[in-house]
């Protein structure tokens, strides 16, 4: 007679072992499923909410004149970085942002922020710009 793999050799005649060994494989299979699909959506939850690039508008209110150039006062850089550096508890750290001057709406500028953690220790923080119109100005930090 065959092994039933794990259960009581007393229930093989009855075949019970075999039907209990199938039953606990495939509800294993399906938490192993549902784990790794648990995982997934999490994984590209993070992705999506932990963006590290912005695009804004190049308006009256949050634009300066630098060098002939369009570019985004320095508080509208700092204060969407600072909010997208840390925006989960898993992600990033949480940081006060400054930046030293405007970010000209110059494909390839980059401008060189801080950030200040909790324990008084400072982070760079550099800022590109990556496109540039009259009216955008789209730009990535790192974190």
């Amino acid at each position: 007679m065959p092994e039933t793999w794990g259960r009581d050799r007393q229930e093989q005649g009855s075949g019970v072992g075999v039907t209990r060994v199938k039953l606990d494989r495939k509800f294993a299979v399906g938490v192993a499923g549902g784990a790794a699909a648990v995982v997934a959506l999490a994984t590209l939850a993070t992705n999506l909410i932990a963006k590290t690039e912005s695009t804004t508008e190049l308006n009256r209110y949050d634009t300066m004149m630098v060098d002939g150039h369009k570019a985004l006062a320095p508080k509208i850089v700092a204060g969407r970085t600072q909010g997208l550096y840390h925006p989960l508890p898993w992600v990033g750290v949480r940081v006060h942002v400054s930046c030293p001057g405007p970010l000209k709406a110059v494909r390839g500028v980059v401008l060189r922020c801080s950030g200040r953690k909790g324990d008084g220790t400072v982070v760079e923080i550099p800022v590109t710009v990556v496109r540039a119109t009259s009216t955008h100005v789209t730009w990535r930090f790192e974190r």
